[in-house]
């Protein structure tokens, strides 16, 4: 009975992005994240060291470049993955794991979905992870400290005079993300309007003469810097183009603006920066 006792006192349940009740019989010591977003979240909230396998592009921090690869947003391995003996696995409700969630479910391994569509999730997210794996007075430290960020640039731009603004996310085809998309709650913070923010779905393909029609003030390029140039270049094409006219097209690391961890901050403030240059640049 003492022994039956101690063990319920070790069970934690949290829930995780769906409402569902996660529950571990101890902290996770063995995790398999399946997203980067997930991966630097866990190192963020200092269950970093209990990570024994992820997914491709999962490289921040550097410590995370030398786990054991288990697949991508096309596929995953489901037999390397059961051959790393998790206790936790993390996924991304999205591309591959969306697809094999069955092939998931079925190594009877607790399954934490995580899915932080706001910059409010972020912190919870935070939160969550430290729970997980009994680090949440770091987990706790790093939330606090992002929520001030984020704070401090919503004051900071609280009121600021509004700006259309397009948001690429690709190029062949031109797509972009509606209101409903992380992306787009750090543009609101900075006091920008989605052009597409009422589309239907997630990430809608919208085409160039779509945008045009829209005739963004500023286009937000969400790529490394060779490949937003590229994109960039394309909308010159459009002189007439409010942004074109404006010079006001900017490139994002997708890194640091599209990936739900801590590093949002570093994004929303690059791209509160860049609204602030086309409200100058306008005027």
């Amino acid at each position: 009975m003492l022994l039956a006792s101690e063990a319920a006192l070790a069970a934690l349940t949290v829930n995780d992005d769906t409402g569902k009740p996660v529950t571990l019989a101890n902290p996770a010591r063995r995790i398999v994240s399946l997203s980067p977003g997930a991966t630097e979240l866990l190192f963020a909230a200092g269950g970093g060291a209990h990570l024994v396998g992820t997914v491709d592009f999962s490289d921040y921090p550097p410590a995370a470049a030398a786990l054991p690869r288990v697949g991508n947003s096309a596929t995953l391995n489901i037999e390397a993955i059961a051959a790393l003996v998790p206790d936790l696995i993390i996924a991304w409700p999205h591309g591959a794991a969306q697809r094999q969630m069955a092939q998931l479910l079925r190594l009877k391994v607790p399954l934490f979905v995580s899915d932080p569509r706001s910059l409010a999730d972020v912190a919870s997210g935070l939160e969550s992870f430290g729970r997980l794996t009994d680090s949440l007075s770091v987990a706790t430290a790093a939330a606090q400290q992002y929520r001030l960020g984020i704070e401090a640039l919503r004051q900071a731009n609280s009121g600021a005079a509004p700006v259309r603004v397009f948001l690429q996310i690709w190029n062949a085809p031109v797509m972009t993300v509606n209101d409903r998309h992380l992306i787009a709650d750090a543009l609101r913070l900075c006091g920008g309007r989605n052009v597409f923010g009422d589309a239907h779905v997630l990430v809608p393909t919208v085409g160039y003469e779509a945008v045009v029609a829209a005739n963004p003030e500023t286009i937000v390029a969400i790529a490394e810097p060779a490949t937003a140039r590229a994109w960039l270049k394309a909308w010159e094409r459009w002189p007439g183009l409010d942004a074109v006219r404006y010079g006001a097209k900017f490139a994002l690391s997708g890194q640091t603006i599209s990936t739900p961890t801590p590093r949002m901050l570093l994004g929303a403030s690059a791209l509160c920066d860049r609204l602030d240059q086309t409200r100058r640049r306008r005027s």
